[in-house]
């Protein structure tokens, strides 16, 4: 595993930050922000269909 490259943290209204990061293997972490070495991976695919399911309300929180 490389390092972890870190996009800015997303912060909606009302609910905990969170960040998504990817290294140079191609696989995607998601992470609350603030919660150093804390962190999902999977494939990038496999995190895309979990935010997605999210935002289709099949789950009501993230993390």
């Amino acid at each position: 595993m490389g390092d972890i490259h870190w996009e800015e943290p997303f912060c909606a209204e009302g609910s905990a930050c969170f960040r998504l990061g990817t290294d140079e293997d191609g696989n995607a972490y998601i992470a609350v922000a603030g919660a150093e070495g804390v962190y999902v991976t999977g494939t990038r695919e496999a995190l895309r269909a979990m935010l997605l399911d999210i935002k289709a309300g099949k789950a009501d929180h993230l993390l």
